[in-house]
């Protein structure tokens, strides 16, 4: 009896670990290898659920179904056009033949580090066989004009780099960025076709100039936004000057125009005012030739003022006839 209850609880162990290493579960996110004794047996398993193997002599190898990422390290390349730049890339991957996958590089770790070599290969042949304008511009499209509003900012900035670099704004791209990264793509998918492995994508992140180059690329670039804000400032000072031209030719023609409703306004009261004198010297010429002389007088002499006059001048009638 002692000794049934001594053994029960190591039975229960034993069972234990025995359902332990034969059951294991596959996620729907695992693609497994069972191996027996380091090598690989039966078909891979990618169905999820609940499966069997021989405990202590296989072994579960569980892989990634899911996409992967690869990110490149930035390097130097030369263009076919001798410029040299810093390329910044990045990928996306999967395991396909989980079979293959182990058999040629075991796990991530030897896919990531076979990745390195097939991608920055790959990269550097595809951009020394190109110019750098196929890498800077995506299409051959006639950049909208520098007003058109932010849109043309991208290619402005894109165009101004080229032209740093001595490549003209007109320039005809071959291929441009985005044929060029499913080129790199292409070549590097056919050079790891037995590696078990499938490239989904590829792309380049960033691209840039060498820190000699770059502040060359930025002066030019302050100078190409210099000249645009001089083109804007000249038109600018030619539109003031129509505007300043066309204000004063308004302004002389509304002066001319009141000039001469003034004076019109002026000959007709003038007009006016004779026939007044004229009806008013009718109606008594002698009382009005008496005022009229007696308005001159006071303007005419002064204190102290002297006349040599004939005794029958008209000036002095009224004086000799009130002496």
């Amino acid at each position: 009896m002692r000794i049934a209850r001594f053994l029960a609880p190591l039975l229960l162990i034993a069972a234990l670990l025995f359902v332990s290493g034969t059951l294991y579960i596959v996620e729907e996110t695992d693609q497994v290898i069972i191996t027996q004794f380091g090598k690989p047996v039966g078909e891979p398993i990618s169905a999820p659920g609940l499966k069997f193997k021989l405990p202590g002599v296989q072994k579960v190898n569980r892989f990634e179904k899911r996409f992967l990422e690869w990110d490149g390290h930035p390097n130097q390349v030369p263009t076919r056009d001798k410029r040299f730049i810093w390329v910044d890339t990045t990928a996306r991957w999967r395991i396909s033949d989980p079979l293959l996958f182990f058999q040629r590089l075991r796990d991530e770790r030897g896919a990531q580090s076979r990745l390195d070599d097939i991608l920055d290969g790959e990269t550097r042949n595809a951009i020394a066989n190109h110019d750098l304008i196929d890498l800077v511009r995506t299409s051959n499209r006639t950049a909208p004009p520098a007003d058109a509003g932010g849109a043309a900012d991208v290619d402005e900035a894109a165009a101004a780099q080229a032209k740093a670099t001595g490549d003209a704004l007109s320039a005809t791209i071959a291929v441009g960025r985005d044929k060029l990264g499913a080129e790199v793509r292409r070549a590097a998918a056919a050079a790891s076709v037995d590696l078990g492995i499938e490239i989904l994508d590829f792309r380049f992140k960033r691209i840039n100039y060498q820190e000699d180059v770059r502040k060359e690329v930025y002066t030019r670039m302050i100078s190409e936004r210099k000249r645009i804000a001089e083109e804007y400032r000249s038109e600018g000072h030619g539109e003031a000057a129509r505007i300043n031209g066309e204000r004063e030719r308004q302004l002389k023609v509304i002066t001319s125009e009141a000039y001469r409703e003034a004076k019109e306004l002026k000959g007709r009261a003038d007009a006016e005012a004779a026939d007044i004198y004229a009806e008013a010297y009718n109606q008594a010429p002698e009382f009005y030739a008496f005022l009229k002389s007696m308005e001159l007088y006071p303007a005419t002499l002064g204190t102290g003022s002297r006349l040599v006059l004939s005794t029958d001048s008209a000036f002095l009638r009224y004086f000799g006839e009130f002496r």
